[in-house]
């Protein structure tokens, strides 16, 4: 079958049920000089290449497997990416008024930032949480919280993005509680939590218990998300945070693909059924400043976990073969000196973003090295989006890079490079005991330093920081975070707690205790018990001790 053959039967098949359901933004798209813009270019030979089967096995076609053009057979032509801005700060007043600023301004979609004290599990009125509180991230200790937080902004008709790990059971508990308050369907609601534990032992921190009862709550979420909020997305495998620790572009793919397959084996080993749960996994990567590496490293992650769960968990179902993830540009490359010159920094790694085929993207303000970034920051970071999606044109062809040697030739290296990590952690018994090892860890490490080193000797050249420096004085306007905030949620949570039936709340965290002990086949599904907790007042940091007094926490050992 020639290559134009596999086309025609793509085009009849995948693309015509896909144009069916939806429709792409314009009848025609153009260029300036007014020919007509391909929905999808192939090489040029196409109807003479014959039995050649390396196209269709390596790049394929959109919507189809291995996927690396794509999970959608017309990207961007129907639908542009998410735009959804990560936001969080101060209570969940302020929050609510900067995440309706931002629909305002045509963000599609939400993203919330929790203060330190909620990631790992404390309330705003702890003795541990005192000088955190709202820093870098929104407080959120009980329901109350999170319905102020999306004060009159109905759940059923916004998607959401939670950057929660440890606690996120919990947090997503508030918000379907929430949502059913408003009276949205359950399984209707669209969106994202974190929930991803591994990379937050091997490069971010924010972990509360030990690794066998967190898989279990994750486990719980999986098996609990798949009956009853069927369109939510359940984790969100982070390659990010591990290369915001000083990865390298093939570490990030390899060590995210590695913990994606643990969380795979975990809930098999639970007793789900692959296609249950795996069109429920999505993925979040970093986009960095080499824009073509970084184009390429998408690629090859997308084809990578088409195989993975094709070939290793023989996953039926097309969705269970596709990743699809979130990007955020890179934080650690942004300069506190000459902060402007963030938003081209931040405008390339956009760009390779959208053009790596992201679903999603959040794209970083100029003054974040600085501070939490102003309304006015948030706003260009917003446009930069809107800019490359309106104004660019590379939304209005699918995979536009494709066929390019170098590109096609830097797909295969990073595919080829992380195999051979994915390899080493499979004979060390997976990603979990990597990680016990220290050799997730260690690997990063190594690979920081020598970036680092490559910068101090001026080998790599950062803007501003080691070359072109010069003498300013910073004209930014600042935000500023109200230092009364914590004693308000104090308050707050003193009231709620004074509001509520005691013996209720001693009850249902008796029923939690027993829950989180029960062992073996005794062990129930958490989920529904946090949604009855969180409805009848009980708070974030109590559900969190009680569990803290059944399994413990988690200490990292040396290295």
């Amino acid at each position: 079958m020639t290559l134009n053959d596999q086309y025609n039967k793509w085009k009849d098949s995948t693309l015509k049920k896909s144009l069916d359901k939806f429709k792409e933004r314009k009848e025609r798209f153009e260029y300036s000089s007014e020919f007509e813009v391909p929905r999808l270019a192939l090489p040029s030979q196409a109807d003479s290449v014959s039995n050649d089967s390396s196209y269709a096995d390596n790049i394929g076609f959109p919507g189809e497997y291995p996927y690396t053009r794509g999970v959608q057979p017309t990207m961007y032509r129907s639908r542009f990416w998410t735009m959804r801005q990560y936001a969080g700060f101060s209570t969940a007043e302020e929050s609510n008024k900067r995440y309706r600023y931002l629909l305002g301004q045509g963000q599609t979609g939400l993203s919330v930032a929790f203060d330190l004290p909620t990631q790992i599990g404390y309330d705003a009125d702890d003795p541990i949480a005192a000088g955190e509180v709202g820093k870098v991230g929104v407080s959120i200790s009980s329901i109350h919280d999170m319905m102020q937080l999306y004060d009159q902004i109905p759940l059923d008709k916004v998607s959401t993005s939670m950057t929660i790990n440890a606690p996120a059971g919990v947090l997503l508990a508030m918000y379907i509680a929430v949502a059913k308050r408003q009276g949205a369907d359950m399984r209707q609601l669209r969106g994202t939590i974190q929930n991803d534990i591994l990379k937050e032992y091997v490069a971010r921190g924010t972990y509360i218990f030990p690794p066998a009862p967190s898989m279990r709550l994750i486990t719980d979420i999986f098996s609990f998300c798949a009956q009853e909020v069927p369109y939510w997305n359940t984790i969100s495998i982070s390659g990010y945070h591990i290369r915001e620790a000083g990865s390298t572009a093939v570490q990030e793919v390899a060590f995210t693909l590695a913990n994606g397959i643990a969380y795979v084996e975990s809930a098999l080993a639970a007793g789900l059924n692959i296609d249950d749960f795996a069109g429920q996994l999505s993925f979040f990567f970093n986009a960095h400043n080499n824009l073509l590496e970084e184009v390429a490293k998408f690629r090859a992650a997308r084809r990578m976990w088409a195989r993975i769960m094709r070939e290793r968990f023989k996953a039926q179902k097309p969705a269970s073969w596709q990743l699809r993830f979130h990007t955020q540009t890179a934080g650690s490359t942004l300069t506190a000196q000459q902060p402007e010159c963030n938003v081209v920094r931040v405008s390339l790694q956009a760009l390779a973003a959208v053009l790596g085929g992201t679903q999603s993207l959040h794209t970083n303000s100029m003054d974040e090295a600085l501070w939490l970034p102003t309304e006015k920051s948030v706003r260009v970071a917003l446009r930069t989006q809107q800019i490359i999606a309106y104004e660019s044109g590379v939304a209005d062809s699918v995979d536009p890079l494709a066929g390019s040697y170098l590109i096609e030739h830097l797909t295969d290296e990073i595919e080829k490079g992380a195999l051979e990590y994915i390899a080493k952690i499979d004979e060390m018994g997976g990603a979990l005991q990597s990680i016990e090892r220290g050799y997730m860890q260690n690997e990063i490490q190594n690979a920081a330093y020598a970036a680092q080193q490559e910068i101090e000797r001026k080998e790599q050249i950062v803007v501003g920081v080691n070359q072109f420096q010069v003498d300013e004085v910073l004209g930014l306007e600042r935000l500023k975070v109200d230092p009364t905030i914590e004693s308000g949620q104090r308050e707050r949570l003193a009231t709620l707690r004074a509001g509520r039936h005691d013996q209720t709340t001693r009850d249902l965290l008796a029923k939690l205790q027993a829950a989180a002990s029960a062992t073996g086949k005794d062990q129930p599904n958490l989920m529904p018990l946090f949604i009855e907790c969180v409805e009848h007042d009980i708070t974030l940091g109590e559900m969190c001790n009680t569990l803290r007094g059944v399994w413990g926490e988690y200490v990292a050992q040396g290295f």
